[in-house]
């Protein structure tokens, strides 16, 4: 038995609403609003991403005007002053836009979006045409897992599973997502590995382990 882990495609929203590089500003702006949403794609005709709109690109154009008593907005980048005289979806989004898989694994996407520091990405099928949308808060929907839910998957899953020990062995303890192992092994590379696997079950945020061993199999 392997352990499972949540996917993009467990996490994501399916239902995307998508603009075309034509759509003009005032639309773009009903279409978040009507939609609770703080940015959307654009998708060319095949369904494929070309950029996203998000609201900061759209506040740039207000940050463009000039003050209560005429005074002048401060000056940008090129790029910020092209988006603040920007009429449609082609001139406000940004791009190039970062994209991953339904399969890949939760912790997958959430290092895509450190790297490239996005808030989001669009998820896109063997076609690269647009499935849904993946946000850091739906990825840190995991962490909302009960400890009850942890506990079980390592106990079960990963101990006796994978490693085949039992409860006399290594005991599992979880409060608030962090788990403790606690327990003697035969070998330091079991309970190394102990530790591993309990660090990539869903919904844990750290592991203490204080498991004892008797050989230092690792030593060489």
């Amino acid at each position: 038995m392997t352990a499972q882990h949540s996917t993009v495609g467990d996490v994501m929203t399916r239902d995307v609403v998508t603009i075309r590089p034509d759509t003009p500003f005032k639309e773009i702006t009903s279409v978040l609003s009507t939609h609770g949403i703080s940015a959307v794609p654009v998708a060319d005709e095949r369904g494929a991403p070309m950029g996203l709109v998000s609201e900061t690109d759209l506040l740039r154009k207000q940050a463009a005007q000039p003050g209560e008593y005429g005074d002048q907005a401060a000056p940008g980048w090129p790029h910020e002053k092209a988006k603040a005289r920007a009429e449609n979806a082609a001139g406000l989004m940004t791009t190039p836009v970062v994209t991953a898989h339904e399969d890949w694994p939760v912790a997958q996407a959430a290092r895509t979006m450190d790297r490239h520091h996005v808030r989001r990405l669009l998820v896109v099928d063997q076609t690269d045409c647009i499935i849904g949308i993946v946000s850091r808060s739906d990825l840190l929907r995991v962490f909302l897992r009960p400890d009850e839910e942890i506990q079980e998957e390592i106990r079960d899953d990963v101990l006796e599973g994978m490693l085949q020990l039992d409860e006399r062995e290594v005991d599992v303890q979880v409060h608030e997502g962090v788990v403790t192992l606690r327990g003697a092994v035969e070998n330091r590379s079991t309970a190394q590995i102990a530790e591993r696997l309990a660090k990539g079950v869903d919904g844990v945020v750290t592991v203490r382990p204080m498991i004892d061993y008797t050989v230092d199999d690792t030593a060489a």
